[in-house]
This record gives C-alpha cells, sequence and structure tokens, in this order.
C-alpha cells in the first residue's frame, strides 16, 4: 500500500504505534467536534487523478445517471409533519455511478479491501470491527457529478458515510452541512426547514482537497454538494463498510441506486 497511500504521514499499517494512536484519537476528537474527520494527502501525489482517469472511460459509457426529485429525507411522508411543510420541500439530484463491478484494477478497490483501512475507519468510529460489504455493486462507488449536477440536501441512511475526493471540479463540489440538527428522539422539523432556506448561521462548507480521506458523520446532520460549474467532473470513490457482516442491498434498493441488480 506504500505505492498508493501516504503510510509515512498517516500510518495505517502500524496499528501498535504511539503515531497510530494518536492520529485515531485526533479523528475521534474531529468527528465529535466538527461533525468529520479529514485526512488531506491520505492518497499519494498523482494517485487521486489516475483513479479517476482509469474510471472515466466507463464512467462516460456505462455509468447509471441517477436523476430523482426528492425531499431531505428520501421519503413521500413523515410522522408528526404536515407534507406541506417547509421541511418536506423537494430538490432536484442529478450524478452518475460506477458500482465496484465495473472498477476492476482501480486503486480505490485495492483501498477498500485493504484490511488495516477497516480495521483504522473502526478505531476512528469507535467500533470493535468493520466489514465490507458482500454488495458486489455497492461495496465501492466511484460517482460523477457533471455542470450543473450534484447531490442535493439529505440525511444519510448510515450513521457515517466514506470517500475521497479523487478529482475536483473549478467550481462547486463544495459539500455543505449543518451538525447535528436533529436527533433520534426530535426530528427538529423547524430547523430543517430554516437550514433548506438558507437561514440556519451554523452552515459550514468544506472542499477537500483531491487525495483526502473524509469520513463524515451525516445521519443527524443533513448535507448537500454544492452544484458542479465547468466541463471537469467531480469524482468521488465512495467506501461501504458496516459493523456487522454479509450486508447487502436488496433488488428494489440496487435498482433505485444503480438501474440494474447484481443478479
Amino acid at each position: 500500500m506504500h505505492h498508493l497511500l501516504n503510510l509515512d504521514m498517516y500510518p495505517l499499517d502500524q496499528p501498535e504505534s504511539r503515531e497510530y494512536a494518536e492520529l485515531v484519537e485526533m479523528c475521534k476528537v474531529s468527528l465529535a467536534t466538527n461533525g468529520m474527520f479529514n485526512l488531506p494527502g491520505f492518497f499519494r501525489p498523482g494517485v487521486a487523478q489516475a483513479a479517476a482517469d482509469a474510471a472515466k472511460p466507463a464512467m462516460d459509457t456505462d455509468s447509471y445517471k441517477h436523476a430523482r426529485r426528492h425531499n431531505v429525507y428520501f421519503q413521500d411522508s413523515m410522522p408528526g409533519i404536515d407534507d406541506d411543510h417547509p421541511a418536506m420541500v423537494k430538490f432536484d439530484t442529478m450524478n452518475h455511478t460506477l458500482c465496484a463491478d465495473q472498477l476492476d484494477g482501480n486503486a480505490v478497490v485495492d483501498i477498500y479491501e485493504w484490511e488495516p483501512f477497516a480495521a483504522f475507519l473502526a478505531a476512528t468510529m469507535g467500533k470493535e470491527k468493520l466489514y465490507q460489504m458482500d454488495d458486489k455493486l455497492a461495496r465501492v462507488n466511484v460517482q460523477a457529478s457533471r455542470e450543473g449536477g450534484a447531490l442535493n440536501w439529505h440525511f444519510d441512511r448510515s450513521e457515517f458515510t466514506t470517500t475521497i475526493l479523487l478529482q475536483a471540479p473549478e467550481v462547486g463540489g463544495q459539500l455543505e452541512y449543518r451538525k447535528d440538527l436533529r436527533t433520534a428522539d426530535d426530528q427538529n422539523y423547524d430547523g430543517v426547514a430554516a437550514v433548506l432556506s438558507g437561514d440556519d448561521p451554523e452552515i459550514k462548507q468544506i472542499m477537500p482537497e483531491p487525495g483526502a480521506l473524509n469520513v463524515f458523520c451525516g445521519v443527524n446532520t443533513p448535507h448537500r454538494v454544492i452544484p458542479v460549474q465547468g466541463p471537469t467532473d467531480r469524482m468521488i470513490a465512495i467506501f461501504a463498510y458496516f459493523d456487522r457482516p454479509g450486508v447487502v442491498f436488496t433488488a428494489k434498493e440496487q435498482m433505485g441506486f444503480y438501474g440494474r441488480t447484481a443478479a
């Protein structure tokens, strides 16, 4: 992995070292404070762009164009709220996705399958172990946002999202978010409405540089990607791990996300 990852700066291969323990603790503090941690230079120079370039032929011809109109919850209704509440306003999302079975030979798959990577992520999240997905489509994705496209306001279904930006656009592509807006006991619909209308002063933005590892806690933090402008796609690798083995999407979920099933 030394040819792909900057293990001198981020010693994932030395879990017994003091430097590893300090890195994990730094990431834990950042997750608690900021709702994310961001490790610039996680990929060695040139690796992110090489992974993007390797994915581009299939992205241009075989990717799934995912275009949908949705609310922040990705649900038609929510308990205790009318459908015309400002928190239920709908937005347009559009991006292009390559699945794991379309990424053979790409460095992002090598990193996903490297056990010390999952072990490091588990340590930062305070989990005993993280498992790779058994889903042949969902385990690793590369997603491209083109001119005018991006992922609009939403809450994640999973507790954590793990990504590495491969290629940045000329304009746009920032991650915009509002940390810890809701809890399991309080949906805070009025707070959600304020975020969606741009009236919450605690909304923040971050633009990770290509090659940076970003781990984001989005289950209670609404977030979006600012629409891309210009001819250069925003390309990002998305890694799916779970705290239990054997996870696969249903055929319905695969169709919704990828336009096909693994079968």
